[in-house]
């Protein structure tokens, strides 16, 4: 893992400790802590000062493709390739690292994680299609996003940082909007001219970058299909 100083472009750190590929990498809201998550089947999190692992999580996954805290720090969430075709997201004790729940209800690989700012909710997408969102405090299932599934792998998700909607990037070739209360899909996919990987929100919410397989990024003003779904000016619980 390498550290920027995103100031000057120039590498400040190296962290080793992975025997594979690093798949997913998330800061800590306090910038304390990194945690990491690879295809060795692991997860590490890191302290920026020093830069040393203080914490390595054997998950119990072959790959380990997405990693998250939440919002208050407390937990990890992560999101994998499992052979034995359950156990593909899990929950673990920031501190200790002790397993706290596995989640059922994927049936392929997770790809990518997403926590809401309340802490509330966890959402996952998956090769298995499906875009589901988890409540933290139940670990229950609340919702598999359905209207307007996608085809193909879930590779990214955004939550909007002011209201209450999730984009999705899919190798369907589209991005999606969705309404993170009750899973339906907001106005049409948007059409991409190859698979899209990767997807993210501007600050005010009204415009959404979207990263393809055609080498392109991609800005999106979605501020429209929000007012139409009287969404513009609702903000996040």
């Amino acid at each position: 893992m390498v550290i920027w100083d995103t100031n000057t472009s120039k590498v400040i750190a190296e962290w080793t400790g992975h025997t594979s590929t690093v798949t997913s990498v998330c800061w800590s809201r306090d910038g304390g802590r990194v945690i990491s998550g690879s295809m060795d089947g692991t997860a590490r999190v890191w302290d920026v000062e020093s830069g040393k692992t203080v914490l390595a999580i054997e998950t119990g996954l072959s790959e380990v493709e997405a990693v998250i805290y939440s919002p208050d720090m407390t937990m990890i969430a992560t999101g994998g390739k499992s052979e034995d075709l359950k156990e593909f997201m899990k929950i673990w004790d920031a501190k200790t690292g002790k397993l706290i729940t596995n989640l059922e209800g994927h049936t392929e690989e997770v790809f990518c994680l997403a926590w809401t700012a309340d802490g509330s909710t966890l959402v996952s997408g998956s090769m298995d299609d499906s875009i589901r969102t988890w409540n933290t405090t139940t670990w229950q299932q609340i919702h598999v996003f359905t209207g307007q599934p996608h085809t193909s792998f879930v590779r990214g998700i955004a939550i909007s940082p002011n209201v209450p909607i999730l984009a999705s990037a899919s190798l369907d070739y589209t991005a999606r909007l969705w309404n993170l209360e009750n899973g339906l899909p907001i106005g049409s996919p948007l059409q991409h001219p190859n698979c899209v990987e990767s997807v993210s929100f501007s600050t005010d919410g009204k415009l959404l970058a979207t990263g393809c397989w055609d080498h392109n990024a991609y800005s999106w003003d979605i501020s429209g299909i929000l007012e139409e779904a009287g969404l513009l000016n609702q903000s996040v619980s």
